[in-house]
């Protein structure tokens, strides 16, 4: 199977060709065809699985091939996204795929001066990346409309609604003309997708990629037990033997990453963070500084799970668990990408069972341990099982009580009268 196989334009294989791209995914292959005759789409895809050239390169075609000139304040193509470092991604992804077409592409989103982005849209713009907060605000303020939209892309739509914006996406949807194509990607079909899924889309065509291997078969994942006060120096013990080239590490709570960040730097480490109190162009910046080798350990709270794209990296730590057992999968699919092989590492302390357990579940398979000599937990972590079940130590059986008199407590003296 080829691209050019698959119905797209000769500027788009051309640009394909020369960014080397030679056999479309699965997700690819089902998708592009489809959403080029005009299907509506609901497609289940795991990270890395390069679900968004999927949708990006079939809606390059229709916007070259269909529709008017995009007017001031118009956008011809909406791509919903739940965070800022995802619409940034999608954004890059449609400039490389979209380089040699006369198409404009634009992102908005908050955390940023609403003022240029409205001076942006005066223009136009065939693709809108968006999250859904900025876009209303945008669209309140009278600097984007929707009479030319055709085309509706929800991408990681599962994030979206995890994150709180069921209420922003109806509030958009209302906003938008009811002849339109429509696209859902998500990670899985959860029963709030399902009904997000019949409320929006026609008689769509529904793709579920390779449901039951949930985690990349490229990422080779282990567990290392130890202790939670020495989480942060087992990492500064691993980057030193292993001699990691660069890694990406996930913490739970942002200042769990800022305190790793100034460990890491005070022992001569060039590291930076990625977290919500983190203002946008901060975020941007380390983010570009990791990309070109400048930093060798990113540290991030689950804000970046989804929404980083980072060529060849070849190490995810996990500082802390996940709470929520898919984002596990968002996070170790960091490494791993485009068929590259990766390596995810998860320093787990016994509070943490629980949350093992789940992701185990969920990726239906029980994550080998390695212990590091130094670092055997005081508190041991429990042993898990194939189905992510805790295997409790049974409780050891009561010693029966002596039947000496002597025993403290009441004493049974029998029936000390006949009945007369």
């Amino acid at each position: 199977m080829t691209f050019s196989s698959l119905g797209l334009l000769d500027p788009i294989l051309r640009t394909l060709d020369r960014l080397n791209y030679r056999s479309p995914t699965a997700v690819q292959t089902a998708a592009i065809p489809a959403v080029i005759k005009g299907r509506d789409l609901m497609a289940a895809a795991q990270t890395g699985t390069g679900k968004t050239a999927g949708f990006a390169l079939p809606v390059l075609h229709k916007l070259l091939q269909e529709g008017p000139r995009v007017a001031s304040n118009q956008t011809r193509a909406l791509i919903l996204v739940p965070t800022r470092e995802l619409a940034e991604q999608v954004l890059q992804s449609f400039m490389t795929y979209g380089d040699q077409l006369p198409l404009r592409s634009y992102a908005v989103y908050g955390g940023v001066s609403i003022n240029p982005q409205m001076m942006a849209l005066r223009k136009g713009v065939d693709i809108l990346v968006a999250t859904p907060g900025r876009l209303l605000d945008l669209y309140r303020k009278n600097a984007v409309s929707f009479s030319q939209l055709q085309i509706l892309v929800l991408d990681e739509a599962d994030r979206m609604l995890d994150l709180g914006f069921a209420e922003e996406l109806h509030q958009v949807f209302s906003a938008l003309p009811s002849k339109r194509q429509t696209l859902l990607f998500s990670a899985t079909f959860s029963n709030a997708i399902r009904i997000l899924g019949e409320d929006l889309l026609r008689d769509p065509l529904v793709l579920d990629i390779s449901p039951n291997e949930v985690a990349a078969v490229t990422v080779s994942q282990c567990v290392i037990p130890v202790d939670k006060k020495r989480k942060p120096e087992l990492f500064m013990h691993l980057l030193s033997q292993r001699k990691w080239r660069q890694v990406l590490v996930f913490a739970k709570t942002r200042q769990g990453v800022d305190q790793l960040v100034d460990m890491l730097q005070s022992n001569g480490v060039s590291a930076d963070a990625i977290h919500g109190d983190r203002p946008q162009p901060a975020r941007l910046r380390a983010l570009a500084r990791f990309k070109a080798d400048e930093v060798r350990v990113l540290v991030a709270t689950d804000v970046a799970a989804r929404g980083l794209d980072i060529n060849d990296l070849p190490q995810v730590v996990n500082l802390d668990l996940p709470v929520v057992a898919e984002d596990y999968v968002h996070r170790i699919g960091r490494t791993g990408r485009a068929g590259s092989n990766g390596e995810a590492i998860s320093l787990v302390s016994a509070d943490e069972v629980e949350q093992l357990a789940a992701i185990e579940t969920f990726i239906g398979q029980t994550l080998p341990r390695k212990e590091e000599a130094d670092f055997i937990p005081t508190h041991r972590v429990p042993i898990t099982t194939p189905g992510g079940q805790i295997v409790k130590k049974p409780k050891k059986p009561k010693k029966p009580k002596p039947a000496s008199s002597t025993r403290k407590g009441k004493i049974h003296l029998g029936n000390w009268f006949d009945e007369g």
